[in-house]
């Protein structure tokens, strides 16, 4: 039961991040001036995918705080941390066009047999 709460938590994560780049994207980059962020902050959390993004954020922590409960957080958050990184990096290049490089690819490598070795029993 432990690693569906893992898979929870990493499954809203990604899903908020991704929804809430998406959507920021639309209404591009937050203003200088303070009555124009007012209106630019208004703007956002009245879009419903922006609050679906919040809200699975909010799903996630429960994931997490359920995750915590079954395991250590020196064993769980490896898992939460290459199931975030591989799934946010591919998902955000299919859906966001966001390009790919070689150091991209190295570092998720990196991480990866990082958590390998930290997950190994001694």
């Amino acid at each position: 039961m432990a690693y569906i709460y893992i898979a929870g938590t990493v499954f809203f994560t990604v899903y908020g991040q991704l929804i809430l780049k998406w959507r920021i994207l639309k209404y591009g980059a937050i203003p200088d001036t303070g009555s124009e962020k007012l209106l630019f902050f208004i703007k956002l959390f009245s879009d419903p995918f922006i609050l679906s993004g919040l809200f699975a954020a909010f799903i996630a922590s429960l994931f997490w705080m359920a995750t915590m409960t079954k395991l250590d957080i020196s064993f769980a958050y490896p898992f939460i941390t290459a199931g975030l990184t591989v799934t946010t990096v591919i998902l955000a290049v299919i859906f966001l066009n966001e390009p790919v490089n070689a150091s991209k690819v190295i570092g998720i490598i990196l991480i990866l047999a990082g958590i390998f070795v930290m997950a190994r029993p001694v």
